[in-house]
């Protein structure tokens, strides 16, 4: 019987994967085979469409994460149905309980009765004999189980006292083991719980930034995950206390819960013996099994938290990867400083450094005359096109000084100016990667490098700073660290892959993201190119030291030729697929060279005609598009917040300004834009459109250039509160609040007033704010 359940385990996981992506079995089961084979993500949903039935690369991450969930349930449940098999105490219902079980914790909750475990208060009862007395206080609910008791009193059992606590403690212990009222009383926690944190005595000064919880309650089912990760973040420093209040306004033994405990038992009537076991019942509950239960919801609430943070990061971190890349143009970097002055650095159109200084036009020195002469040498010498100032302290001062620079530069054409995010560039320029990329050049300007160097390309340069060091998560050290990693690496990858990379210029970093290859081979490669000169064909990969077949077949459709021997080199055709490609062009009739990009003659192919025993019509039509635009950069094209001239500090805002930003965080309840004065606004999520937002992320994405308008400013808590909904539609949000009875001219609401919202948001952004990101 148990090798028949063997062979079904992995149906059932197919199944139970296919109905979470919205797949068939058989494609899970497909996508499985090819995962387990060694084929990554991006491989499997670009080049084996045909197999998997088109599954897409987020589809295909959530089988992966589901699939190692489910595999260790598989190996939990052998191991449990093993266990009591050898205890010798297997059942045919029971094993079907086993086997039906759908979750890790209904897995545990099942097993629980014959999990080996610690010398128990009901096993000594039942040592000292008190095992028949509690079977007859169940079997006999009219005698009195004081009287049933006095028959038990031993050495052992000095009392009837005694003697009534030790079958307590065994009824409580086979309540705290019954699977099926386990799961109900799950159940009817998760619906009516509610997560109520308070001030530890004696710590509300130190823990001021944890006020907003002092004392506070909202429904476990709901608290958004930026709250949950601060009240945790609050318990953990010792500020706050966490519990879940369960049926707060039932009579004390009577609530809904303690009921089901005592319905557990039989006790249906007004017998001694029901009495006394319904109040053993309701004793259970509140000692056993609440603190029990109450320990796996605070778990599964941080779960759940968690996954929504890493979420909220990954997406964030997609979306700046896969922001606009300036282009291969001259650039210049600065890294603003005060005191320590601000650090240049100039690379070429490459990204090869070609200059580097260090200007002092602030304090103490104010050599800003020295400072833009300086630049303007550097600008002239090296034809710098673009000039990237990163987002830190003197950023604004940094870029009025180049600003006036540019002002009185001869000539029409005159460098662009673009404020860029500097986050983890301190990081990777204390790499030891950039020790070895730049082992001459200082720290301190290695930042410039990576600033400019961002600028040009995004992708290209982010990949080279650990993820969680960019700086664009939501309580990212509160959450799993390992699961934090291993979401980020898979984000990188699917970015990296999805834009190609060009083989002969790629860094190593950059190379080690690619399908099928990592850092070793990503090594082996930039030797091998800088030892033999630039790769003329894909196929001169497989001449490189320990880079065999399978690591070419994942590969290779990701590297890009631009100006090699075989023009289907700069494309994302798979060299596997190039007989496709090449009967296509054969055709039309047509010179490869001249029929790529002619998308007027592509769009007359039928793709039918070209389908055959290997490759089906996916294939073909992904041939096709990438013949009609190949190489194309599926990025959009590059654009630069302005901010407003004059305004460079908090105190420069006054409501009603209109600015432009770039957004640079994207959370749950809103999102996070630089306007410009070292301090970020919020755009709550109901302030994000004219319409109803329900995922911020739906209107804005990090580095999402965007119009605001100023709320309301609040300097000595360094808040912005920002809009970017019409005039018209914040005109007609304000009617509703005030009601049809509203006085006229009653104020309207600022997204950072007391008063609840219309909908029953609250204090919204004030809320948000409490949430802020820690970066």
């Amino acid at each position: 019987m148990q090798d028949d359940s063997a062979r079904r385990i992995p149906q059932m996981i197919a199944s139970v994967i296919a109905a979470e992506i919205g797949a068939t079995p058989a494609q899970v089961g497909a996508a499985v085979d090819l995962l387990d084979e060694g084929a990554t993500v991006p491989f499997v949903a670009r080049y084996r469409k045909e197999a998997t039935g088109g599954l897409d690369d987020t589809q295909l991450r959530t089988l992966a994460d589901r699939l190692a969930y489910l595999r260790e349930m598989e190996t939990r449940r052998a191991a449990i149905l093993s266990s009591i098999e050898e205890q010798g105490k297997m059942t045919d219902v029971l094993r079907a309980s086993l086997l039906k079980a759908a979750t890790k914790a209904e897995l545990e909750d099942i097993y629980l009765p014959y999990k080996p475990k610690r010398r128990t208060r009901a096993m000594i009862a039942r040592e000292n004999g008190l095992g028949p007395l509690a079977e007859a206080i169940l079997a006999d609910r009219v005698a009195d189980p004081a009287v049933l008791a006095a028959a038990y009193v031993t050495e052992a059992v000095p009392d009837v006292k005694s003697a009534l606590e030790g079958v307590r403690d065994i009824v409580a212990e086979g309540l705290a083991e019954n699977a099926d009222l386990l799961g109900r009383l799950r159940s009817h926690m998760k619906q009516v719980a509610k997560l109520v944190a308070k001030v530890v005595d004696g710590k509300a000064q130190e823990g001021a930034k944890f006020s907003d919880y002092f004392d506070h309650s909202e429904a476990w089912a709901t608290a958004p995950s930026h709250r949950v990760l601060a009240m945790l973040r609050g318990r953990n420093e010792g500020v706050l206390t966490l519990d879940l209040e369960i049926d707060a306004d039932a009579p004390k033994g009577d609530s809904p819960a303690e009921r089901a405990c005592g319905a557990a038992l039989g006790t249906a009537t007004q017998g001694p013996g029901d009495r006394w076991l319904r109040e053993a019942a309701a004793w259970a509950w509140r000692v056993k099994i609440r603190t029990s239960l109450t320990l796996d919801l605070m778990g599964e609430m941080r779960e759940r938290a968690e996954e929504e943070a890493i979420r909220v990061f990954a997406r964030n971190l997609k979306d700046l990867l896969l922001a606009a890349p300036a282009g291969g143009k001259a650039t210049m970097g600065l890294d603003p400083g005060i005191r320590t002055g601000v650090k240049v650095a100039v690379v070429d159109a490459t990204g090869k450094v070609l200059a580097t200084d260090t200007v002092y036009p602030f304090q103490p020195k104010n050599d800003l005359r020295g400072a833009q002469v300086a630049l303007a040498q550097l600008i002239g010498k090296h034809k710098v096109q673009l000039i990237a100032i990163g987002n830190g302290t003197a950023s604004r001062e940094t870029e009025k000084m180049v600003a006036d620079l540019l002002a009185v530069l001869p000539g029409t054409e005159k460098p662009v100016k673009v404020i860029v995010s500097e986050a983890g560039a301190s990081v990777y320029s204390a790499s030891e990667l950039a020790a070895r990329e730049f082992p001459d050049l200082d720290v301190s300007l290695r930042g410039a490098v990576s600033i400019a160097r961002r600028l040009q390309d995004p992708l290209a340069e982010l990949v080279k700073i650990e993820p969680k060091s960019i700086g664009v998560g939501q309580y990212q050290h509160d959450v799993d660290q390992h699961r934090l990693g291993r979401s980020l690496e898979a984000v990188v990858e699917d970015a990296v892959n999805a834009v190609g990379v060009d083989l002969n210029t790629a860094s190593a970093p950059l190379l080690a993201r690619v399908s099928g290859v990592g850092p070793s081979l990503a090594d082996a490669i930039v030797a091998h190119r800088d030892q033999n000169g630039p790769f003329r064909t894909r196929r001169d990969l497989l001449k490189v030291a320990r880079l065999g077949p399978k690591a070419f077949e994942q590969a290779a459709g990701f590297l890009r030729i631009p100006d090699g021997a075989e023009p289907l080199d700069a494309s994302s055709v798979h060299p596997e697929a190039y007989d496709v490609a090449r009967r296509i062009v054969a055709a039309c009739g047509r010179d490869i060279r001249s029929l790529m990009g002619d998308a007027a003659a592509l769009k007359q192919v039928d793709p039918r005609a070209f389908v055959d025993a290997r490759f089906g019509l996916p294939t073909v039509k992904d041939i096709l598009a990438e013949l009609e635009k190949p190489g194309r950069d599926p990025r959009p094209s590059f654009r630069t917040a302005t901010f407003t001239e004059g305004v460079n500090e908090i105190s420069d805002l006054k409501p009603g300004m209109m600015l432009e930003g770039t957004v640079t965080n994207v959370a749950a309840f809103g999102a996070f834009v630089d306007i410009g004065v070292h301090q970020d606004g919020l755009v709550h999520v109901s302030q994000l459109a004219d319409r109803f937002v329900k995922d911020p992320h739906e209107v804005v994405k990090a580095g999402d250039v965007v119009k605001v308008r100023v709320v309301e400013v609040d300097a000595a808590r360094k808040r912005i509160g920002l809009t970017m909904r019409s005039d018209s539609g914040q005109a007609r949000e304000q009617a509703r609040e005030r009601g049809p009875s509203a006085p006229k001219g009653q104020p309207p609401r600022g997204p950072m007033s007391s008063a609840p919202k219309a909908g029953g948001g609250g204090n919204a952004f004030a809320d948000a704010l409490k949430g802020k990101f820690n970066r």
